[in-house]
């Protein structure tokens, strides 16, 4: 198990996952109803183990800074 902070959405991998379809369906595009908006994020969520799994291999990584616990 692996405790992040209260508010890290930085650090939470569905975060990073919903950044990244939200860049992808909705940064610049046009929609002309909410059939062709649910459409667009479906396909998105389904190719993200074929078209857009190198984007989202570095993106979806655990590297982050750690530290020992300190004694007082």
């Amino acid at each position: 198990m692996l405790f992040l902070p209260t508010y890290s959405p930085n650090l939470n991998l569905i975060e990073r996952l919903w950044k990244f379809v939200k860049k992808q369906c909705l940064y610049a595009k046009y929609y002309p109803d909410f059939h062709s908006f649910t459409t667009a994020i479906e396909r998105c969520l389904q190719d993200t183990h074929t078209i857009h799994a190198k984007a989202l291999q570095s993106l979806l990584t655990l590297n982050f800074q750690t530290f020992q616990k300190i004694q007082s």
